[in-house]
């Protein structure tokens, strides 16, 4: 296994994770008018946008319809976009949709390889879809077994190709996303990461004991830290009409309870939250982040008892890891 670097310690700036609600003392937070917030990225120095761009929302568009989801976004001040090649179409259709604002978005992509020959081969292949020369964050896409996290990091794993990649210039930075507790704390244990992709969400959080554990060896190792399944409520109910049908998970459709999900998620040490893949869902986490305000003490219990209404998505310990 490759063994870990000497790594940056927090100085001062580490927030105590476990506790809520949590301090965002160790982000540096920009704030423009009509603009969604900027936060940086852990050590890479780069600021994104709180709200993420997820592919989805453009799987399935046709071309101007991708353009139009991208051009709202980047007026909104979005500026961090995230795909993947297991995303449909989303790859094809999201290239010529960012060539005009390539050079000032920070684009991230993921790969579900664990071998060094099949990362490199995806990365080829959405280097060539997305028509750029780079990644600016290069991702092992949905890490769950803590075995894939210990074959991505043995010699002729996926990091290896990471590595060979960064040197030639075709990716920036280097992170992983993961769903569950074991595989995430086998990575960050086991590699200097830049970043990680991560559920935290309000319902895993306080029903599942998904997360706080995560967040907190990240931010030790100043890992800058993405966040997914913010706007999630919980599983679909057996035999629930799917009314979104690019969420896999029911989602928080309710303005209300979407802005606390959103919230919740948002006034952790978190840089930026990954919405829906539905258009709709996409769209209302963008108006919801122009008002963004952490939450306050008084409204924690409104957070325990949403989350009490639902099964959580994920919890700790997994049993599939």
């Amino acid at each position: 296994m490759l063994n870990r670097r000497n790594f940056l310690k927090a100085t001062g700036t580490s927030a105590l994770v476990t506790c809520f609600p949590a301090s965002l003392a160790a982000l540096q937070r920009v704030q423009s008018p009509g603009k969604i917030e900027k936060r940086t990225l852990g050590r890479t120095g780069r600021q994104l946008s709180m709200i993420g761009f997820g592919g989805i929302v453009v799987t399935n568009a046709d071309s101007r319809q991708a353009s139009e989801r991208v051009a709202e976004a980047v007026e909104y001040g979005v500026n961090y976009f995230d795909v993947a090649p297991t995303y449909g179409n989303a790859e094809e259709m999201l290239g010529p949709a960012l060539r005009p604002y390539r050079d000032d978005v920070f684009l991230a992509c993921k790969t579900q390889a664990r071998d060094r020959e099949g990362a490199r081969k995806e990365l080829e292949e959405s280097l060539r879809r997305l028509q750029t020369d780079h990644f600016d964050l290069y991702q092992c896409h949905a890490v769950t077994k803590k075995q894939d996290a210990e074959r991505i990091l043995a010699p002729g794993g996926a990091l290896e190709a990471f590595l060979e990649a960064r040197e030639q210039g075709k990716i920036r930075w280097i992170g992983f996303s993961a769903h569950s507790v074991e595989a995430a704390m086998t990575l960050l244990q086991g590699y200097e990461f830049d970043t990680i992709l991560f559920p935290v969400n309000f319902g895993t959080w306080n029903r599942g004991n998904f997360g706080p554990q995560v967040l907190e060896e990240a931010q030790k190792r100043q890992v800058g830290i993405l966040a997914l399944k913010a706007m999630a409520k919980g599983p679909w109910p057996e035999g629930a009409e799917r009314t979104h049908p690019k969420c896999w998970y029911e989602p928080l459709s309710d303005p209300a309870e979407a802005a606390l999900g959103l919230r919740f998620t948002l006034s952790h040490p978190v840089t930026a939250a990954v919405p829906p893949g539905d258009e709709n869902l996409f769209r209302m986490a963008l108006r919801l982040a122009l008002d963004f305000r952490p939450l306050e003490e008084s409204e924690v219990q409104r957070i325990k008892e949403m989350a009490g209404r639902n099964e959580p998505l994920f919890r700790y310990p997994s049993p599939e890891a």
